[in-house]
């Protein structure tokens, strides 16, 4: 069972992610970021629910689609931001980008570019924690278009067999870049895969934030506790294209319209306000607080200087952590 404040921070993470990427979005429209952007509207619920479950020392591998899980693992928005920007004062001091964001002070062990790319990594630091006999776990975040990659199914089939503390968490978005999930795997359950693998595997709504907390818990009791890897698929939606500036046509309106009836904050806000854990005023506190702060973070970023051209080839970009980790 949640309390009431553990409901109020799923609510604020989700609320922080969204307002972040709404940013992000206005910043690359005006050229403010110099690459892609790929943002994680209507997917916030994943992120937080899970997150909430782990310590500061458990670690997590991420997608090109990451703000959101390095937000609900602690990372401040002005980090970031600075570094979805190219700037110095960002986690990787600009070299990395937004799909390629590290902070291993707070386990967040890459967004990782390469669609699959985080699933092995994750199964390392895994196999790194159990043979320390650290009591941490390790959480991959993958879309569904990754589900049918190599990596996938090695990864797992190692963690299986080592019984290794990982979670493998599918945001099934119902898009691998223009590919519905319907056009490219053969079953309707992601999860149903686990069975090949003799672990766990559990599909849950992922757009309602408590079902997810729900499921995360149990699966990371269960790696604290030496049983092993479990798989869970988040059905969500992707409300935004593939990458900003994806027209998306490949889908109607309609379908995304319906979509947005679903939205994860909504839902989580009138529950709330139902149980009376808060009340519409406290809502709006929250939101405005947190508009302060995104604006903050943005300015920030856009302020702050690019990396110095002498930094180029110093390993970690300047960065204490990054080079410790190297």
């Amino acid at each position: 069972m949640m309390n009431n404040e553990t409901k109020i921070g799923l609510l604020e993470t989700m609320l922080k992610i969204r307002k972040a990427e709404l940013q992000l979005a206005v910043m690359f429209k005006h050229g403010k970021i110099p690459s892609g952007a790929h943002l994680y509207e209507g997917e916030e619920a994943i992120a937080a629910g899970v997150c909430a479950n782990l310590r500061l020392t458990d670690q997590i591998t991420s997608t090109h689609r990451g703000h959101g899980h390095c937000i609900a693992k602690g990372m401040e928005p002005k980090r970031m931001m600075s570094e979805v920007c190219g700037k110095s004062a960002g986690c990787c001091s600009g070299k990395g980008g937004t799909m390629h964001m590290f902070d291993p002070g707070i386990g967040i062990m890459g967004t990782i570019g390469i669609v699959g790319g985080g699933m092995p990594i994750a199964a390392g630091l895994a196999l790194a924690m159990k043979l320390k006999n650290a009591d941490n776990v390790a959480v991959s975040f993958f879309g569904d278009g990754a589900s049918n990659n190599g990596s996938f199914h090695e990864s797992i089939n190692l963690a299986s067999l080592w019984q290794l503390p990982v979670i493998y968490v599918c945001e099934n978005n119902n898009y691998a870049t223009s590919v519905s999930v319907q056009r490219s795997t053969p079953i309707p359950d992601i999860s149903a895969r686990a069975v090949g693998y003799g672990i766990p595997g559990v599909t849950v709504d992922g757009n309602k934030v408590d079902e997810v907390y729900a499921v995360a818990s149990e699966a990371v009791a269960r790696a604290r506790a030496g049983e092993g890897p479990t798989l869970l698929e988040c059905k969500t939606y992707r409300i935004r294209g593939h990458f900003e500036g994806d027209d998306a046509l490949y889908r109607c309106k309609e379908e995304v319209e319906e979509a947005r009836l679903r939205d994860p904050i909504e839902y989580w806000k009138t529950k709330l306000i139902a149980e009376g854990v808060m009340d519409e005023q406290g809502f709006v506190a929250m939101s405005e607080k947190l508009d302060i702060l995104i604006a903050e973070a943005a300015e920030f970023a856009e302020n702050s200087p690019f990396p110095d051209a002498a930094q180029a080839m110093v390993l970690g970009g300047g960065n204490p952590s990054l080079v410790a980790v190297a």
